[in-house]
């Protein structure tokens, strides 16, 4: 039997949408406003268009104008911002690589108005951007003549298009690497224009196996630095200079690519020997690229170094114009240089002055740190750790350092804290907890520090 059918007329559901002001009225509710009236409003109507789509509990003028100017300051917030980098990695990659020496600073604010970056001053015509760093570079290398990029991936790859396009590249099979970000030899050499001819097995390569490579259209041999990885055991590799004779000998360009590149001898802070740019250029290359951003502790830039005939190939060659660097580049490329040419490069470049930082100093500014902690209530310990110089350099060396664990609260939430703060501190995980390593922290940025995780830990961290 079927049930009587309701007889009683249904009441409807108001519209909750309908409820929602109107943008004059958030508008008036506002009051002042402290961003343009066209972007407050534009932020009006989007949370007024996403509570009628989502059906939304009505809200009051007030309530979305809040929510507007939340959502103007949540677009404002800068994703590009100073960090203090308490990871104990010198160089770290996402963090920028190499913090730059004061003199850089100074150059870069010097260059940012007007600046003789295509200028001849003494002729009072146009000039030569890539002759500001020539003289420096050749006096700190030894090579002939230098040219600067934007970065050493192009320098590689401005290297190769200029000296080897449509022809065959010769490269050791163990020297095929990747690096950060997914930069591949191989496909850098296909960019070029240049064709990959590998040699050898990954771990033994002998000068042979490039001599047998060789033929009419062999334009060079290329060297790779392995940048972040470390063969050993069971393995070989030609000198240098026995390349360079082959490459000599037989008419062909020996480009090495050095990867990071160093003017200072890196054994004598207890690391592994990294091979000097000098040293490269010694050996016979006709290219030696590297960084300025890693071990030479300037910034971000590819520099190509070597035989005068060769560089002026790859600076009349028409990708240099998508590669130049600019001006304020070359202000703190300069700087930097010549920090190296006065002798002021260990005193006065920071990533030399962290690689250099004696444990005794590290423990000093660790204990202190703790101290300042423990006083204004924050559960904290000095304790050893172990730091690295990162950017692809000296893979799987290690200096020995020293940081302060934060013992109170979740590892993960209490490092979320710190990278959230004004600066954002970036730190490890160490035994499950967070360690501020202050190998990769300047000393005077020490008192920051300690007044940042004080200030986090007083509001709830």
């Amino acid at each position: 039997m079927n049930a009587k059918r309701s007889t009683r007329p249904r009441t409807a559901r108001p519209d909750a949408r309908r409820a929602l002001p109107s943008v004059d009225a958030v508008v008036h509710a506002a009051g002042s406003l402290d961003v343009p009236r066209a972007r407050f409003v534009a932020a009006v109507r989007e949370i007024l268009a996403d509570a009628r789509r989502d059906g939304a509990r009505p809200t009051d003028a007030a309530g979305v104008a809040r929510d507007a100017r939340a959502r103007i300051a949540a677009r404002d917030a800068p994703t590009l911002r100073r960090v203090l980098n308490a990871t104990g990695v010198v160089l770290q990659t996402n963090l920028g690589r190499a913090p730059l020496a004061r003199a850089a600073l100074d150059a870069m604010r010097d260059a940012a108005g007007a600046a003789s970056v295509e200028y001849d001053l003494a002729a009072g015509k146009r000039g030569e951007r890539h002759g500001h760093t020539t003289a420096l570079l050749r006096e700190l290398s030894g090579a002939e003549d230098a040219v600067v990029v934007n970065n050493n991936a192009a320098a590689v790859l401005l290297a190769l298009a200029a000296l080897a396009a449509r022809r065959e590249v010769i490269v050791a099979r163990g020297e095929l690497v990747e690096i950060g970000g997914g930069f591949r030899i191989p496909d850098v050499l296909r960019r070029s224009g240049a064709k990959l001819v590998e040699v050898g097995t990954t771990n033994r390569t002998y000068v042979r196996d490039y001599g047998a490579a060789i033929n009419d259209k062999t334009a060079a041999i290329l060297r790779v630095h392995a940048s972040n990885f470390k063969l050993t055991g069971f393995v070989a590799r030609p000198e240098d200079s026995a390349l360079a004779s082959l490459a000599r000998d037989r008419g062909v360009a020996f480009i090495h690519d050095l990867g990071s590149g160093t003017f200072l001898d890196t054994s004598r802070y207890g690391l592994a020997r990294e091979q000097t740019v000098s040293e490269a250029v010694d050996a016979g290359a006709d290219v030696v690229t590297f960084s300025g951003d890693k071990l030479l502790g300037g910034p971000q830039a590819g520099i190509a170094v070597g035989r005068a005939g060769r560089i002026a190939e790859l600076r009349s060659h028409p990708l240099m114009r998508a590669l130049r660097p600019d001006k304020i580049t070359l202000a703190a490329l300069i700087a930097t240089l010549e920090l190296y040419r006065d002798g002021r490069a260990e005193a006065e470049i920071p990533v030399w002055r962290m690689i250099g930082a004696t444990v005794a100093s590290l423990d000093e500014r660790a204990k202190a740190l703790t101290r300042r902690f423990v006083e204004a209530g924050v559960d904290a310990v000095a304790v050893a750790t172990e730091s690295t110089v990162g950017g692809g350099s000296l893979p799987e060396e290690t200096q020995e350092s020293r940081a302060v664990a934060l013992a109170s609260g979740s590892a993960s939430t209490v490092a979320a804290r710190l990278r959230a703060t004004r600066p954002a501190i970036v730190s490890r995980i160490v035994d499950g907890r967070v360690a501020l390593d202050l190998r990769a922290l300047a000393p005077e940025d020490d008192e920051l520090l300690a007044r940042t995780v004080i200030a986090v830990h007083s509001t709830g961290g």
